[in-house]
C-alpha cells in the first residue's frame, strides 16, 4: 500500500474492529457487570475468580490471542477489507438563510411524529466481516488447548520471576491484576447500549478511519523500526564492550542481539498500547453520547470507566514489559554467579527497550497529532468561519475526518508517550541506583487509579471537573500510602536505618510536583481562571490581539512550573544526599537515586492522569456523535458540558507529562554519564562548556528544537491547506449540501489527511533520530584527530542537556498558549462578549486554529522528543568513544 496515494487510503471502507461477528460479540456486548472502581483490589477478588472461571472469560481470551496476532499482523502493513460508509441523511432537511436552524420537511407538514418517534433508515456500514486466514484457525482450536498454552506461557513467566526475585514475582501478580480489572472495566463499558442507529452509524464511521489510519500508519513505523534494529545491529557488532563484559562471556554478539531483541519489544509493546488507547475510545464515544440521553452522571461514569481501562493496561504494559526482560536477562546469563555479570550492569542492557518505545512513540504522536489538527484547522476555517454552519455539523465534509483525528492523536499517541515515559523512568533508575525498587513502586503506583464513586442524591448533578478532582485527590493519598510502604520494604538499609524515609520524603517530593503542574496547568488553561479570562477579552478588539495576548500568556506560563522544576530537583537531590549512604571512600552516593525517588513518585499517578487525558477525546467524540445524529439539545448541553472538561484535562495531563519529562530527562542525562565512564574506563562526571566545540553541541541542541517544532506545525499548515481546499471545492461543486439535498464526500477528506500526515511525519522524526548520532559521530572523528578520545561524548552531553532545557520551555509554552486559545474560544460559546457568531468569536476561532498545532502536535512531540534524544544516546553511547 502506497501511502501517499489517497485512493489507497480511503479508510472509509476499513474494517471496524477484530471482533467477529457471532457468540464473541454477543459475549462481549451483553450483560451488565458493573464495577465501583475502589482503591482495593480485596473486595473484587471473588469477582476475579467467578470471572477467571466462567465460559465468557475463557472466550475472551482466545479473542485476546487473536487480537495479538492481528495487531501483528497491522504493524507490517496487512491491507484490509473493502466496505460501505456512512450516510447522515436519512430525510431530506433545508435550512432558513441563517442556516442556524435545520428544518424536517415531513415534520413541517405534519407527516412524523416527534424527534424520538421519527423512522430513520441507515445502510449497512461494510460488507461481509473479514476473517484472515490466522483468525479462523484459532477459533477453530479448542478453548481448552488455547486456555493451557496460555497457563503454560503464564507459569514460564512466573518461573523466570520466581528464579529472580520474590519482589519480580510480586509485580507479576500485580500487573496481571490490573489487567484483570481492566479486561472488568472493558466489558461494563462494553455492556452500555450504543444509542439510536444514527449514532451506531456515525460511530462505526469514525472507528473505521481510526483503525484504518492507525494500521496504516503503524505498518509505516514498523518497517521504520526494523530497518533501524538492522542499523543498531550493525553498529553493536562492531563496537567495543567493557572488561566486565567480556569476563562474563557476554561478546559483542550476544550484546547486539541482547539490544535489538529488547528495541523490538519496546517498539512493540508501544505500539500496543497506542492500539488500546484508540481501541478504547472508538467504542466508548458512542456509548458516552447514549448515556448522555439518560443523565450526565452516567455519561461521565462511562467516559471515565473507558479512560481507566486504556490506563490500567498501558501502565501495566510499561511494568511487565522490564520486569519480564530484567528476569529473562537474569536467568539466562546468570548474573551474579562467579564469573559472570553484576546486577548491577544489567540495567544497561535495557536501554533498548526505552528506545524502541520512544521511536514508536515519536512517530505515533507526530502522525496522529499532524491528522488531527490538519483535520480540525480545515473544517474550523471553511466548516465555521466561511460558512457559518456549528462545530460537527454533519454538513461538513472534513466532520469526520475531525473526529478520526481525536482517537489517532490524543488517544492512540498520549498512550505511547506515557508508555515510554514510564519505560524510561524505570530504565535510568534502574542504571543509577541497581535495584528493583522503581518496577515494585511503578507496578504498585497501578492500583491507586479509582474511578468516579456515584455521589449526591438522586438526580443531583454535580460538576464533572469536582467529581475527576476528587478521584484524582484520592490517588494522590493512595499514592503516599503505597510509596511510603514500597519504599520501607525495597530500601531499607542497615548501614542507614533512616535512608528509607529520606527517599519516601523524595517520592512525595515527586506526589507534590505532579499536583502543582496540574494546577499551574489549569490555572493557565481554565476559563473559570483570570488568564483564559482576560485572553478573551482581548479578542473583543480583533485578531490580532487575541493572538498577541495568547503568546504572551504562553511565554509567562513556563515561569512557574520551571521554579518547581528546580526546587523539586535540587529538595530530592538533598533528600538523597543526606540519607546516609556512601561508598567505600566515604563520600555520599544518594543524591542522583533521590532524583530518581522523585521522578517514580511523580508517575506513581500516571494511571490516573491517563485516564482524565483519555477522558478528553472520548466526550469530544460524543459530543460530535450527539451534534451529527441532530439528537435533543439537552443531550448536546450535557456533552458540550463534558467536552469543556476534557479539555481543561487534557491540558493538565500536558503539563504533568512536561514536568515527569524533565525529570526523566535528567535521570537519562545521569545515567548516560555513568554508561560513558563505564565504558570509557575512566571518570566522567562533568561537562565543561567553556570548550568550544562543547557549546557548539549546545547550540545544536537548542536548534533541534526549533528546527523540529517549526517543522511539526508547518506540516499541520500544509495539510489542513489540501483540506481547506478540497472542503471549499465540495462546497462550491456540491451546493445543496448546505439544504441537506447533496451529501458530502467523508472519505475523500479522510484519504487525503491520512496520506498527507504519514507523509509529512517522516521529516521532523528523522530529524531527531539522526542529528545526536550524526554529531556524535562527527565530533569524535574530530577528536581522534586532535587527540581529545572523549570529544564525542562531551558534545553529546552538551546537546542533550541544551535540548532538554530548551525542549522544556517550548513545551510549556506552546501547550499552555494552545490550551488556553482553545478555552478562550469556549468561554464566549458560553454566551460571554457576544457569544457564538460574534466579532470576539471569529477572533477566537483564530486564535483556536493558532494554537491547535501548539498543543496537538509540536507541543506534546516534545515531551517525547527530549526523552528521545538520551533514549537514543544511551543505546550509541559506545559509538561516540
Amino acid at each position: 500500500m502506497d501511502p501517499a496515494d489517497p485512493g489507497s487510503l480511503d479508510l472509509s471502507n476499513r474494517v471496524r474492529s477484530f471482533l467477529p461477528e457471532g457468540p464473541a460479540q454477543s459475549m462481549m456486548l451483553n450483560g451488565s457487570m458493573s464495577l465501583n472502581f475502589k482503591c482495593s483490589v480485596v473486595p473484587i477478588l471473588p469477582d476475579i475468580l467467578h470471572l477467571a472461571w466462567s465460559s465468557e472469560f475463557r472466550l475472551h481470551l482466545k479473542l485476546t490471542a487473536v487480537y495479538g496476532v492481528n495487531l501483528c499482523a497491522s504493524l507490517i502493513g496487512v491491507d484490509l477489507p473493502q466496505g460501505g460508509e456512512y450516510n447522515p441523511y436519512p430525510v431530506v432537511r433545508r435550512v432558513n438563510s441563517f442556516h442556524t436552524m435545520a428544518i424536517d420537511d415531513d415534520m413541517e407538514v405534519g407527516a412524523l411524529g416527534p424527534y424520538t418517534d421519527r423512522p430513520r433508515v441507515f445502510p449497512s456500514m461494510r460488507s461481509k466481516p473479514y476473517k484472515p486466514l490466522i483468525f479462523r484457525v484459532l477459533m477453530g482450536v479448542n478453548i481448552r488447548v488455547l486456555l493451557v498454552l496460555m497457563l503454560l506461557g503464564l507459569g514460564g513467566i512466573f518461573y523466570i520471576g520466581a528464579s529472580t526475585s520474590p519482589i519480580i514475582v510480586f509485580v507479576f501478580s500485580v500487573c496481571i491484576i490490573s489487567f484483570l480489572l481492566s479486561i472488568y472495566l472493558a466489558k461494563w463499558v462494553l455492556a452500555k447500549d450504543e444509542g439510536p442507529p444514527e449514532m451506531a452509524q456515525i460511530s462505526d464511521a469514525i472507528r473505521d478511519g481510526a483503525e484504518g489510519f492507525f494500521r496504516t500508519q503503524y505498518g509505516t513505523i514498523s518497517k521504520m523500526a526494523l530497518l533501524l534494529a538492522v542499523v543498531i545491529l550493525s553498529i553493536y557488532l562492531f563496537r567495543s564492550t567493557t572488561p566486565q563484559q567480556e569476563s562474563s562471556g557476554l561478546g559483542r554478539t550476544i550484546s547486539a542481539y541482547i539490544t535489538v531483541a529488547a528495541f523490538l519489544l519496546g517498539a512493540l509493546c508501544s505500539g500496543i498500547a497506542g492500539y488500546i488507547g484508540m481501541w478504547v475510545s472508538v467504542r466508548a464515544n458512542v456509548r458516552v453520547s447514549s448515556a448522555a440521553r439518560r443523565s450526565a452522571r452516567e455519561a461521565l461514569q462511562v467516559a471515565v470507566r473507558a479512560g481507566g481501562f486504556s490506563a490500567m493496561v498501558v501502565v501495566g504494559m510499561a511494568v511487565i514489559g522490564i520486569a519480564i526482560l530484567y528476569a529473562s536477562f537474569y536467568v539466562w546469563l546468570g548474573v551474579d554467579l562467579p564469573g559472570s555479570m553484576k546486577v548491577t550492569e544489567l540495567p544497561l542492557l535495557l536501554v533498548g527497550y526505552g528506545f524502541g518505545a520512544s521511536f514508536v512513540a515519536l512517530f505515533a504522536q507526530l502522525g496522529g497529532g499532524i491528522y488531527t489538527k490538519a483535520a480540525d484547522v480545515g473544517a474550523d476555517l471553511v466548516g465555521k468561519v466561511e460558512q457559518g454552519i456549528p462545530e460537527d455539523d454533519p454538513r461538513n465534509p472534513a466532520v469526520i475526518a475531525d473526529l478520526v483525528g481525536d482517537n489517532v492523536g490524543d488517544c492512540a499517541a498520549r498512550g505511547a508517550d506515557l508508555f515510554e515515559s514510564i519505560a524510561a523512568e524505570i530504565i535510568s533508575a534502574m542504571i543509577l541506583g541497581g535495584t528493583m525498587a522503581q518496577r515494585l513502586v511503578s507496578s504498585v503506583g497501578v492500583l491507586s487509579i479509582r474511578g468516579t464513586r456515584d455521589s449526591g442524591a438522586k438526580g443531583a448533578v454535580e460538576d464533572p471537573m469536582a467529581v475527576l478532582q476528587k478521584g484524582y485527590s484520592v490517588t494522590i493519598v493512595l499514592a503516599v500510602i503505597t510509596f511510603g510502604a514500597s519504599t520501607r520494604w525495597m530500601l531499607y538499609t542497615e548501614q542507614a536505618p533512616s535512608a528509607w524515609l529520606n527517599f519516601a520524603l523524595c517520592g512525595l517530593v515527586g506526589i507534590i510536583t505532579a499536583y502543582v503542574f496540574v494546577w499551574i496547568t489549569k490555572y493557565y488553561t481554565d476559563y473559570k481562571h483570570e488568564p483564559v479570562r482576560t485572553l478573551a477579552l482581548s479578542s473583543s478588539t480583533g485578531h490580532g490581539t487575541n493572538i498577541i495576548a495568547g503568546v504572551s500568556l504562553g511565554l509567562e506560563s513556563t515561569a512557574l512550573p520551571v521554579l518547581v522544576i528546580s526546587v523539586s530537583i535540587i529538595s530530592a537531590f538533598w533528600l538523597g544526599h543526606t540519607s546516609g549512604l556512601v561508598d567505600e571512600t566515604g563520600n555520599p552516593t544518594g543524591g542522583l537515586f533521590g532524583t530518581a525517588v522523585a521522578t517514580m513518585g511523580m508517575l506513581s499517578t500516571a494511571a490516573y492522569i491517563l485516564t482524565m487525558d483519555m477522558f478528553g477525546p472520548i466526550a469530544d467524540n460524543a459530543g460530535g456523535i450527539v451534534e451529527m445524529s441532530q439528537q435533543p439539545e439537552s443531550v448536546r448541553e450535557i456533552t458540550d458540558v463534558l467536552d469543556a472538561v476534557g479539555n481543561t484535562t487534557k491540558a493538565t495531563t500536558k503539563g504533568f507529562a512536561i514536568g515527569s519529562a524533565a525529570l526523566a530527562s535528567f535521570l537519562l542525562f545521569s545515567a548516560y554519564m555513568d554508561e560513558v565512564a563505564t565504558f570509557a574506563h575512566e571518570p566522567f562526571k562533568q561537562v565543561d562548556i567553556a570548550i568550544p566545540e562543547v557549546f557548539i553541541g549546545g547550540l545544536l541542541g537548542s536548534m533541534l528544537i526549533f528546527l523540529f517544532s517549526a517543522w511539526a506545525c508547518s506540516a499541520v499548515g500544509r495539510t489542513a491547506q489540501e483540506v481547506v481546499t478540497e472542503v471549499r471545492r465540495q462546497f462550491i461543486e456540491r451546493p445543496g449540501i448546505m439544504d441537506y439535498k447533496e451529501k458530502p464526500d467523508y472519505g475523500r477528506c479522510v484519504a487525503i489527511v491520512a496520506s498527507a500526515s504519514l507523509r509529512e511525519m517522516i521529516k521532523p522524526g528523522a530529524l531527531a533520530i539522526v542529528s545526536p548520532v550524526a554529531i556524535g559521530v562527527l565530533f569524535r572523528i574530530l577528536g581522534y584527530y586532535t587527540g581529545h578520545p572523549l570529544l564525542g561524548a562531551k558534545v553529546v552531553a552538551s546537546m542533550l542537556m541544551f535540548a532538554t532545557v530548551s525542549g522544556i520551555l517550548m513545551a510549556l509554552f506552546l501547550n499552555t498558549a494552545g490550551g488556553a486559545w482553545d478555552n478562550a474560544k469556549k468561554y464566549i460559546e458560553t454566551g460571554a462578549l457576544g457569544g457564538k457568531g460574534s466579532e470576539s468569536h471569529k477572533a477566537a476561532i483564530t486564535g483556536d486554529t493558532v494554537g491547535d498545532p501548539f498543543k496537538d502536535t509540536a507541543g506534546p512531540s516534545l515531551h517525547v522528543l527530549i526523552k528521545l534524544l538520551a533514549t537514543i544516546t544511551l543505546v550509541m553511547a559506545p559509538v561516540f568513544l
